[in-house]
């Protein structure tokens, strides 16, 4: 990468296409080296995800490709808000991707964990809440992962189980295969289990309550902070199926999540589709194959694990390919 990846542009005319982003990767204890599958340059065997598309704290994503090479993400939107957000998220956000996208590479099990709403969020760490949702692109035999309670429960009885260890033992456990589809609201208890690698969107927010971590500890024997406290008033206690069912055809949009804070559809692309899409941000994750994206007369290819930003300013392109297509807008 330049070693200047904050440049700034001195164009005053933004020059619209559509934008890929060099992979921020994090080292997680549960990671694993799947994300090379990906086409993700892995600096060690303990890789866990990989962030497209982020303006959280200090990792801010760095555009790859294009007349805008090396500019930062921030930098460019604070140029030209309307250009890429659209009027709308711009007035409701400001110069701010609303959204986080991501890969992650779960080798082994992530902690029980769970995220606050918009309101506990802004009060606790003036930030948004974290929905999100996952899609499924690669589980071994027997994965699963583990989403909110299998019955409805209490605070008395989460701590309790808690306390003896039994947590798992009142959640509801998915087996899982490519292509399954979970929403995850606010506040339901969730963990990805070894095995997963998927996609996951979500709201701008890096706030996590972890509270169980199967007992494991660091290189240094040190167990990773849990937040027993912050989480309790935090949960949602009632049982929820969050799995998606969904029904794909060929060509045609398919819709996986319609909620306030992102909307996503499925496209399985086989030939050729001509889009005119409204004027605001849009996202398009290839979670499988090769596709191109004609726009004014270019012609710009992308492949499995390729993140790709809409500006709002462009309305009309033609998809080209046979891949499989995850659409985000908000």
């Amino acid at each position: 990468m330049n070693s200047n990846p904050l440049h700034i542009t001195n164009k005053s005319t933004f020059e619209p296409y559509p934008i890929t982003c060099f992979p921020i990767l994090k080292s997680r204890i549960w990671g694993g080296e799947k994300l090379k599958t990906l086409g993700k340059n892995l600096p060690n065997k303990s890789i866990g995800e990989s962030w497209e598309l982020s303006m959280i704290g200090e990792d801010i994503s760095v555009v790859k490709n294009g007349v805008y090479q090396y500019t930062s993400i921030d930098v460019l939107i604070n140029n030209f808000p309307k250009q890429i957000l659209g009027e709308e998220i711009f007035e409701k956000f400001g110069p701010q991707l609303p959204l986080l996208f991501k890969f992650l590479d779960a080798k082994t099990d992530l902690s029980i964990q769970l995220h606050p709403n918009d309101a506990l969020a802004k009060e606790r760490h003036n930030s948004y809440g974290k929905t999100e949702m996952w899609y499924i692109m690669e589980a071994e035999e027997d994965a699963r992962i583990i989403l909110g309670f299998n019955q409805d429960s209490s605070s008395e009885e989460y701590l309790t189980h808690l306390e003896n260890k039994t947590l798992p033992t009142i959640l509801r456990e998915y087996k899982v295969k490519k292509g399954d589809v979970f929403f995850i609201e606010t506040g339901t208890v969730h963990a990805i289990g070894g095995g997963v690698l998927l996609a996951e969107i979500q709201q701008t927010s890096d706030i996590t309550y972890r509270i169980y971590d199967w007992d494991r500890v660091d290189d240094n024997g040190v167990p990773r902070e849990l937040h027993i406290d912050l989480a309790l008033d935090a949960i949602n206690y009632e049982s929820k199926d969050s799995k998606i069912v969904y029904k794909s055809k060929s060509n045609t949009l398919t819709k996986l999540v319609e909620s306030p804070f992102f909307k996503t559809n499925f496209l399985p692309l086989d030939g050729e589709l001509h889009f005119i899409k409204d004027e605001k941000l849009y996202v398009y994750i290839c979670t499988h194959g090769e596709f191109s994206i004609e726009y004014l007369g270019e012609i710009y290819t992308f492949e499995k694990g390729d993140t790709i930003l809409i500006p709002a300013v462009v309305i009309e392109f033609i998809l080209k390919g046979k891949a499989e297509l995850l659409e985000i807008y908000i």
